[in-house]
């Protein structure tokens, strides 16, 4: 009897039943409700959609543009060749300065100087002068002693094997100064194309010495001189081999000859100015000298006589 007593009454039980499916039933109307609002989107879901300032959705992916085909490269122009240096104020294509010059205009008319090497008359050349202790004048060229001291080195490309020896160049600065030097010696790498190592003498012709290095331009001459070319054999020469050497000679010398036999042989010049002859053929012998325009000197009665400068009777003529 006590146990049943503890039981709740049936209506009580049926309606806390009824409430809790009302409650339950508001709560799912409620529920659609806010679905169906266009602005009842949970905060959950809209945190996940809008981009926050440090979360910015990147831009939607397209096919990959296709790039463009770069265009072929022009084909540069031929450049003249070392022979041939172009008419132009300024160093030819195939002889850069350290001035970046413009490109080279046509070359020059053939036959001018046939057997010139890099440096051709009639053009002047841009580089830089620099300043050296030339001490009484002698360089690689071997020449000796100079009469005076207006004399340059030629930079290691331009002196081609010794083949600028003894040119006469005339030399302007950017003040309009002027100097003319001749070619004893040899400016070695690093000197660069166009480039001249004056004297001290020569380039204070052009500025104080303190300015060391100046833009320059020069060109090859064909002086006025009451010299004629001399010859000298070198040291050790004799009927079996010889070095012979051409001395005071107005124009750049292209090639020296020995007779033989069988007509003229020519000789192999080397760096320092000697043209050579290994076994003995043409020394002492009637000489062949050719300048850089093609003009030809017949020089006999030359002995071996090592060291010994023998003055001819001839001398090229002026361009």
């Amino acid at each position: 009897m006590a146990s049943h007593s503890r039981r709740r009454p049936l209506r009580e039980r049926r309606t806390a039943l009824v409430s809790a499916v009302a409650v339950a039933a508001m709560g799912v109307l409620l529920s659609l409700v806010m679905v169906l609002r266009p602005d009842s989107e949970p905060n959950a879901v809209r945190a996940a959609a809008e981009p926050t300032a440090g979360n910015k959705p990147s831009a939607p992916r397209t096919a990959p543009e296709q790039k463009a085909k770069p265009s072929p490269k022009p084909k540069p122009k031929p450049k003249p060749s070392k022979a041939s240096p172009t008419p132009t104020a300024t160093t030819p294509s195939e002889r850069p300065s350290p001035t970046s010059a413009p490109p080279s205009s046509p070359r020059p008319a053939s036959g001018t100087a046939p057997l010139a090497g890099r440096i051709q008359p009639q053009v002047a050349y841009k580089g830089v002068a620099t300043h050296y202790d030339a001490a009484d004048g002698d360089g690689a060229c071997l020449y000796g002693p100079s009469p005076d001291l207006m004399v340059a080195a030629m930079n290691h490309t331009d002196y081609e094997t010794s083949k600028a020896c003894g040119a006469y160049i005339l030399v302007r600065a950017a003040n309009g100064a002027s100097v003319t030097v001749r070619i004893t010696n040899e400016c070695p790498l690093p000197c660069a194309p166009g480039q001249l190592d004056l004297s001290k003498e020569a380039f204070a012709k052009l500025a104080g010495l303190s300015a060391g290095r100046i833009p320059v331009t020069w060109s090859l001459l064909s002086p006025s001189t009451s010299d004629t070319v001399s010859i000298r054999y070198k040291t050790g020469s004799s009927q079996h081999w010889c070095g012979i050497q051409a001395l005071d000679h107005r124009n750049p010398l292209a090639r020296l000859e020995v007779r033989t036999g069988s007509g003229w042989t020519r000789l192999t010049r080397t760096e320092y100015n000697y043209f050579l002859s290994p076994d003995g053929t043409g020394c002492g012998g009637p000489l062949r000298l050719t300048d850089i325009y093609g003009e030809q000197l017949t020089v006999d009665g030359i002995t071996v006589r090592p060291d010994a400068v023998q003055r001819t009777r001839v001398q090229f003529a002026r361009h």
